[in-house]
């Protein structure tokens, strides 16, 4: 299993190879869309893409935490997380292709 990390780059590359777009409009397209995305999480809405997966946005109380090294409590503040769920296809997917290799 490869550790490759796809950038803004790759996929502005991507849609220029697959759509014929030039590279400024692919690239432009690119931010547009993780633009558009982001600004949908940060507003606290789900975003889900078919047959890739749902972006939630998650309310996390306070809590009391401790640390690790010297044991001390600490107070962690309420805070939003996001969390990513594969759909189903994508999850068979990553594990046909893990077999493959």
């Amino acid at each position: 299993m490869s550790q490759r990390t796809i950038t803004r780059a790759e996929l502005g590359e991507a849609v220029y190879q697959r759509i014929g777009l030039s590279r400024t409009e692919s690239a432009a397209l690119v931010e547009l869309v993780l633009k558009e995305i982001s600004d949908c999480l940060a507003g606290g809405e789900t975003v889900k893409l078919s047959s890739f997966g749902s972006f939630v946005v998650r309310e996390k109380g306070a809590r009391v935490g401790r640390n690790p090294k010297t044991g001390i409590e600490v107070p962690i503040d309420p805070r939003r997380v996001m969390v990513f769920k594969p759909s189903n296809i994508l999850k068979a997917r990553i594990n046909r292709e893990g077999e493959d290799a």
